[in-house]
């Protein structure tokens, strides 16, 4: 089974930056689409950004087009999200996301997901 671990979340002012990892294993990343998400306080859960394992394209919400990107280095088995330009609204749980589906990926990353990392806190002061 598929088993994600994420790293680098913290606290940093609004305008810097972070990256998030997420180390998998079990499997190699190549047999899934992936992706991040994110859950700010009193909200639901939503995408951020996600890779198809189909196409090789990523997507993202449009609160953070522009400022994260989305990556992976297959050999280490790990994606990451570089997240630059960080505003106080980026303030969030994120959470880094597997699954098989063989369809193309929804532009905000939602549907099913399947195997879930345990989440890290990102705190950007204003």
């Amino acid at each position: 089974q598929l088993q994600l671990v994420e790293s680098g979340g913290g606290l940093v002012q609004s305008g810097g930056s972070l990256r998030l990892s997420c180390a998998a294993s079990g499997y190699a990343m190549d047999y899934y689409n992936i992706g991040w998400f994110r859950q700010r306080s009193g909200k639901g859960r939503e995408g951020v950004s996600c890779i198809s394992r189909r196409s090789g394209s990523a997507n993202y919400v449009d609160s953070v087009k522009d400022r994260f990107t989305i990556s992976i280095d297959r050999a280490k088995n790990t994606m990451y999200l570089q997240m630059n330009s960080l505003k106080p609204e980026d303030t969030a749980i994120y959470y880094c996301a597997a699954n098989d589906y063989s369809g193309p990926l929804d532009p905000h990353c939602q549907g099913h997901w399947d195997y879930w990392g345990q989440g890290t806190q990102v705190t950007v002061s204003s």
